[in-house]
C-alpha cells in the first residue's frame, strides 16, 4: 500500500519553544521538534463516539473487499455518499476512470461532503477507503484481496463520526468549512510499477478538485488510524512539507488527552496520499499513519496481509483520532464562539 524511502526513527529529547533546531548527545545527531506548551483556552469540543465509529467500519468490511471493478467498490460508495448527505451540506460524487501502473484502466469513484461550503476557511480531511487487490506482504493466498478493516476502512469510520458529531453538537461557526474526501485507488500500485501508481484517485481529485480552484487552510490525511497499539509519529514528509500544521495537531492530541498515541517521534517518509495534495494543489497536508519503531518492518503486522479484519480494530484507537480531530476543528475557531454557540 505504501512505499517508503527511509526510516528515520529518533527519540526528541530537546524541547525548546518558537524554533526547530537539531540536539545531540555521544556524537549522535538527533532532531528537535518543538511543541507549543501554552494552556489550551477550555472548549465545548464534542465528544467523539468510537462505538459509532466502529460501527462504520464494521459497515464496509461487511461489503468485502471494496477493490476497483468489483461489486463491493459499488455498494461501499453508495453507502458512503449516504451517510455523507445525512451529515453533510453538500456531497460531490467524482466517478472516472485512471490507469493503474500495469496498464489496466480502473473505475474510480471520490467522494467529497462539504460542511459550510460558503466558508472561505477550510480544512480538508481525507482517507482512502479502497481495499488492496494483493495480500503482498501474506505467506499465502498473496493474490487474493485484502478486507482492509484498517488499511481502507478506519479513515472512513472516523471520519464519518466526525461529520456526524458537528452536525449532532453544532457549534461551528458558518465561517469555519470542513472538506471530507473519500479517496478510491490508493492501494493499486506496486513498487516495481513506481510511486505514481500509488494514490490515483488523489491525485485525480489533486487535478481535478471538485470546486474550481479549490484552497484550504490546510489538511489532514488518516491511514491506518484504527488498529490495537497503534502509534502515530510524526511522518517525514508532513514535517517536510506542513511541519507547522504537524505541530498544530499534535499539540490538538495533547490538548484532547492522547499525546500517549500521538509521540513527539521522527518516523518514516511514506508515499501516501498527501504526497499529491501537497505537490498539486499546494495545501499542507500532513499524514497520521500509524508506523513502528522497528527499522526492517516499519508497518503493523498486518499491514497487506489478510490479518487486516475487524479482530484488530480497537475502539480505543479510533477514539485517540476522533477525538484530536474534533479537537484541532474546534481550536481554529475563537474559544468564545465554542462556549456561546454550544
Amino acid at each position: 500500500m505504501k512505499l517508503f524511502r527511509s526510516i528515520i526513527w529518533i527519540n526528541l529529547t530537546c524541547l525548546l519553544a518558537g524554533t526547530l533546531a537539531g540536539c545531540g548527545s555521544s556524537g549522535e545527531q538527533k532532531k528537535e521538534v518543538v511543541t507549543d506548551t501554552v494552556q489550551a483556552k477550555p472548549l465545548n469540543v464534542p465528544v467523539f463516539n468510537p462505538d459509532s465509529a466502529y460501527s462504520y467500519v464494521g459497515a464496509q468490511v461487511a461489503l468485502g473487499p471494496r477493490t476497483p471493478g468489483s461489486a463491493a467498490q459499488v455498494e461501499c460508495a453508495l453507502w458512503m455518499e449516504s451517510k455523507l448527505k445525512e451529515f453533510c451540506d453538500t456531497v460531490y460524487k467524482q466517478s472516472t476512470h485512471v490507469t493503474g501502473g500495469d496498464g489496466k484502466s480502473l473505475p474510480c469513484i471520490n467522494l467529497i461532503g462539504v460542511i459550510h461550503p460558503g466558508a472561505a476557511k477550510r480544512i480538508l480531511f481525507l482517507t482512502h477507503w479502497d481495499s488492496r487487490p494483493w495480500a503482498d506482504q501474506d505467506t499465502k493466498d498473496i493474490n487474493k484481496p485484502i478486507i482492509a478493516a484498517d488499511d481502507g476502512g478506519s479513515g472512513v469510520g472516523v471520519l464519518l463520526e466526525v461529520a456526524r458529531e458537528i452536525k449532532a453538537k453544532g457549534g461551528l461557526p458558518q465561517s469555519l468549512g470542513i472538506d471530507i474526501l473519500f479517496t478510491d485507488v490508493e492501494d493499486y500500485g506496486r513498487s516495481e510499477w513506481g510511486e505514481d501508481s500509488y494514490c490515483l484517485g488523489t491525485q485525480y481529485w489533486a487535478h481535478h478538485p471538485h470546486v474550481s480552484g479549490y484552497k484550504a487552510d490546510f489538511g489532514v490525511l488518516l491511514d491506518m488510524v484504527g488498529a490495537r497499539g497503534a502509534q502515530f509519529p510524526m511522518e517525514g514528509f508532513s514535517t517536510q512539507y506542513a511541519g507547522d500544521i504537524q505541530q498544530k495537531v499534535w499539540q490538538a492530541a495533547t490538548d484532547a488527552g492522547y499525546s500517549s498515541y500521538f509521540p513527539y517521534v521522527a518516523g518514516a517518509d511514506i508515499t501516501d496520499d498527501h504526497l499529491p495534495v501537497n505537490k498539486i494543489t499546494g495545501i499542507k497536508t500532513i499524514d497520521i499513519i500509524n508506523l513502528t519503531p522497528d527499522l526492517d518492518k516499519p508497518f503493523a503486522a498486518h499491514w497487506h496481509t489478510h490479518a487486516d479484519v475487524m479482530d484488530i480494530i480497537d475502539k480505543n484507537t479510533l477514539k485517540a483520532v476522533g477525538q484530536t480531530l474534533l479537537q484541532t476543528i474546534y481550536e481554529e475557531q475563537p474559544a468564545s464562539k465554542n462556549l456561546s454557540a454550544l
